[in-house]
Parts: C-alpha cells; structure tokens; sequence
C-alpha cells in the first residue's frame, strides 16, 4: 500500500483544554494586575461612574471596603485618583489626597501596594494637567514640574510605594526622582505615564475625577499629550522617561496600542504597564450589555493580547474580577 504522507500540522496542540492550557505561551495571573480607585472629597456617599458599570467613585471612608473586596478576590495593588471637592489654579491644597493616603495605609498597612496618580487635572478649574500662562494659550511645564514635585513629596510622606505622574510635562520624572532622593524616599518607585496618548477614550475617567480639559485658551491636550499618529515620538517620550529614573513604564490607552507595547519591549529592560482606560473598558461592557459578546471572555481576551504584545502589568477596571476570571478560563 503507498504510504500517505501529511504536511506537518499544529493542531494536535489544540486536540483538547489540557494540550492547549499546556502549550499557551500567554500565562495570566491576577498577580500582575493593579485595580484603579476614585475617591471623591465633595461626596457622602458612593457614587457610580457614566459609563463604568461595576466601578464606583468612593468617599475617604468606603474605599476601605472597596479595598477590602478587592483583597479578598486576590487583588493587593491600587493606583489612586484622589478628587478634591475645590478647584483653583494655584496655591494648590493637596492635603485631602494625603489624608487618603494616611487613612489606607493605617488600615491595611503593608497588606497593600498604592500607587497615587500625580497630576493636577483634577485641581485646576480649567481641567488641564497643569499651570497655564495668563492668557490660557500655553501651559507652563516648569511651573507645573514644581508643583507636582511638592505634589511628588506629600504623597510619598504620607506613605504611597509609588509615584505615578499622568501630566506629561518633560523633566518631571528628573525632578521627582531627585528631590525623593534627597529626602531618603529612594525606596518610592516612579511609574510613569511615559506613552499617554491624546486619547477618544477618556470619557467615563473624566466623569468620574471631573478632570475634563476646557478654557478659553487651548480646548483639548494635544500640545502636552501623544499623538496617536507619532509612535516614535512615543518611543522617545517613554525612553526619556527611563533615563530620568522611571521605574516602570506606562502606555495608555493600551488595547488601541499593542503596537507601541510591543516596540517598546524590544527597546527596555524596565517593566511595562497597559492602562486598559476606561473607554476601552466601557466599550466591553456595552457590548456585553447587549448581549453582543461575553462580558468575561472579552476582558480576559484584551488582556492576553496585551500580554502578548509584552505588557508586565495590566492596570484594569476589572482587576478585581482577575482572578476569577482567569481561574476558571476555557483553554
């Protein structure tokens, strides 16, 4: 009888769940993910986010059971947006985010890991990240870089592990980095917002912190955020960063932006962080709302891309379903 001979074939490794959980080269784990809170000064009681089913804004006082339900799911790591209930454009109050801090810290204790957002979007009254000049066509970056580098000191005074800076003003990772160090909070870690992008994908973040851009100078980010249409200047941003002393490297969105993940990760040794924003978040949920895909299979599917392209933390709204979710997975 001739012998038949078959090409070479792959799909003995998709033959069952176990070859296939076997053989994955993508491994989630909960362990990786970071879960952000909002936590509002103006507010007694929670309140729920446009566009964020699951998530809500918290007061100083029920973010520990946020936290709690959060710890008890697996997940220890947080990145906080504190909301200031007054708005100003300088001589900036930053004590309720270090009341915050404080009040979690003599909680929990070393049970969790805080990472506290910097920037002043949600302080000012028109909405930027930062200082603008009188006429509200510019805005000042080493204004901006010295307020945020008090901002830096408070917060890690007051006990945060790390520093996230979201402003995208240059040189501010140098200027944090020094001024820590020289107080001996050489332990505090920088995350950087090293790739944020001019993003559409903002919205339900903005309603939740109130940070909404809006003056009678410039209206929207561009002259401080990233184009989405220059991914070296991209790479060059978050390089800098590197150098000035970031300790991780953040790209936001994330899911629109595996590409720069992934260029990136050719380029650095440091760990990357995709910020699955709250936009690319709520597109899921409205979708599974409608019965369109299944809620859990979609995150789980955003998050192995992002892996894929070489993300080492997953900051997500739906951090505090990890877990779960990625324990009972189908392979």
């Amino acid at each position: 009888m001739e012998k038949i001979f078959y090409p070479l074939t792959q799909r003995r490794l998709r033959a069952d769940a176990h070859i296939r959980e076997l053989t994955a080269s993508v491994k989630l784990s909960h362990k990786c993910f970071i879960q952000p809170l909002f936590i509002d000064e103006s507010i007694h009681m929670p309140r729920n986010v446009n566009g964020l089913p699951g998530i809500q804004v918290d007061t100083i006082h029920s973010v520990l059971e946020t936290i709690s339900d959060c710890i008890l799911n697996g997940i220890n790591k947080f990145l906080l947006f504190p909301v200031p209930a007054y708005k100003t454009d300088l001589n900036f109050d930053f004590s309720f985010a270090v009341s915050v801090v404080k009040n979690i810290k003599e909680f929990f204790g070393d049970e969790v890991w805080m990472a506290a957002d910097l920037c002043l979007c949600s302080y000012t009254t028109h909405g930027h990240c930062g200082i603008l000049n009188d006429d509200h066509s510019q805005l000042v970056n080493h204004k901006t870089v010295e307020v945020l580098t008090k901002y830096a000191v408070q917060l890690a005074n007051a006990g945060v592990n790390c520093i996230a800076p979201s402003d995208m003003m240059d040189g501010r990772i140098a200027a944090i980095r020094s001024v820590l160090d020289a107080l001996g909070k050489d332990h505090v870690t920088i995350m950087s917002y090293a790739a944020k992008f001019s993003s559409q994908f903002y919205g339900p973040f903005r309603d939740a912190c109130h940070s909404a851009p809006g003056s009678h100078g410039i209206k929207n980010r561009k002259t401080y955020q990233l184009s989405p249409l220059n991914i070296n200047d991209a790479l060059a941003s978050t390089l800098r960063d590197e150098k000035e002393g970031a300790d991780i490297l953040m790209i936001k969105p994330a899911a629109l932006y595996t590409d720069v993940i992934a260029r990136l990760k050719q380029q650095t040794l440091k760990p990357l962080a995709a910020y699955h924003v709250s936009g690319e978040y709520a597109a899921i949920e409205a979708l599974a709302e409608k019965d369109l895909v299944n809620r859990e299979a979609a995150h789980l599917e955003v998050w192995t891309a992002l892996t894929r392209a070489g993300a080492d933390i997953i900051i997500s709204y739906a951090a505090k379903n990890a877990k779960e979710w990625i324990d009972k997975m189908e392979y």
